[in-house]
């Protein structure tokens, strides 16, 4: 991505006197969040006016600005190639030297932004602040009755699903009429397969999809058998519907569907494990994406205030009431979403075994969901790996 920066900067003084920092926020549900977040900071700093900015389309419209050298103060955005992107292009201020602020994140997100470097740059270019997970949301009721306890291997897994099945109930609740909803489960399975430096690999053409994803797809494959009668004919809404009803076991999603099945079923007795991908305990892993990370634009006309606000937000108190409101799980040291539904999750994160969620690596152009969701309905397995291969190599150009 190319993007060029023009000359000349405004003044940031408002008409107040007062110091200004805009903050562009990407994600339109934590706007309201970070509302009352502008309000205390201005508190406790009255010299300075934050303004939150929160567009419709915002990506584009960050760009655009990007481009007419409209720069914002603080980019607000998700760990994915966008970011990298940024980086690619230099928009980025390098922040390793606001080692106070960088002390206070867990060193496994900062490894997740920096393995969507396209390059290994020197610095770091982005604080990570709020996370999602994926694994397997289920039913402590149906498994209190079934006497079933948490897998920790694939075998075991695997047969968790026949025990259940045999008992005359679905083990797991697909929605994959839309086709996003084949990610959760392709994208632990791939995280917890697929060599660290795959991407790096792919990007230099030293591998490929066919030579490495062959397992991945049969073990996504092989969960499709224990769905119910219409897979392909339930969505996302339709499908947590059916979950909050009692009506499956289990469903492979993030951390985000808990808060609405809680909202149809606030009786709902669920809770959330770590997809144990291998028969190697030691090889299974939680998969965690950055979702909200703050950076600075090299460009930026106030970049003390924007350090100042950026640690107001990474302090413990501004952490505690976003994870809370937004259900997200903390990129901070000795933090973590306490909601007892994801408790199971929480070892995993205490001791770093995290991997980014592949799909922030793809480019947006191969549409990897639809693929996903176009085997699982027909098994074509050499079609698939062909089509990722070749949309892969078609992003490139």
């Amino acid at each position: 991505m190319s993007i060029l920066f023009g000359c000349g900067k405004s003044d940031n003084i408002n008409k107040e006197g007062k110091r200004q920092v805009e903050v562009f926020l990407t994600k339109a549900e934590a706007i309201g969040t970070f509302k009352k977040f502008e309000e205390k900071f201005e508190e406790e700093n009255p010299d300075i006016d934050v303004t939150i900015n929160c567009p419709a389309q915002a990506m584009t419209v960050l760009k655009t600005r990007l481009v007419k050298n409209d720069i914002p103060d603080i980019i607000t955005m998700a760990g994915e190639l966008n970011y990298a992107d940024f980086i690619d292009a230099g928009i980025l201020e390098d922040l390793s030297s606001e080692k106070e602020i960088i002390d206070r994140i867990q060193p496994a997100y900062l490894e997740v932004l920096k393995s969507l470097e396209f390059e290994n740059t020197d610095g770091v270019f982005g604080i990570p602040y709020a996370c999602n997970a994926g694994g397997v949301v289920y039913n402590k009721d149906i498994f209190n009755e079934l006497g079933l306890s948490i897998p920790s291997t694939w075998d075991e897994f695997i047969q968790l699903s026949e025990n259940i099945k045999n008992q005359g109930i679905v083990p797991f609740s697909f929605s994959l009429k839309d086709s996003w909803t084949a990610m959760p489960a392709w994208n632990a399975i791939t995280a917890n397969t697929q060599p660290i430096d795959f991407f790096a690999k792919r990007r230099e053409n030293k591998n490929t999809f066919k030579e490495v994803y062959k397992p991945i797809a049969e073990k996504i494959s092989q969960l499709i058998q224990y769905g119910h009668n219409d897979n392909f004919g339930i969505g996302y809404n339709d499908g947590n519907v059916s979950f909050a009803q009692g009506n499956a076991a289990m469903m492979i999603q993030g951390n985000w569907v808990i808060p609405e099945i809680l909202k149809l079923n606030p009786d709902a007795n669920i809770g959330m494990f770590v997809l144990p991908v291998n028969n190697d305990i030691k090889n299974n892993n939680v998969v965690s994406g950055v979702d909200l990370l703050f950076s600075i634009p090299t460009e930026a006309k106030n970049k003390e205030d924007s350090i100042k606000f950026i640690k107001f937000m990474t302090e413990k108190e501004s952490m505690e009431a976003y994870a809370n409101e937004q259900f997200a799980i903390p990129a901070l040291k000795d933090m973590y979403q306490e909601d007892k539904t994801v408790e199971d999750l929480k070892p995993y994160f205490e001791n770093g075994k995290v991997l980014d969620f592949p799909d922030h690596h793809y480019p947006s152009s191969m549409q990897v969901a639809d693929l996903a969701q176009g085997y699982l309905f027909d098994n074509d397995i050499d079609k698939l790996l062909n089509s990722l291969d070749d949309r892969w190599n078609r992003a490139q150009r």
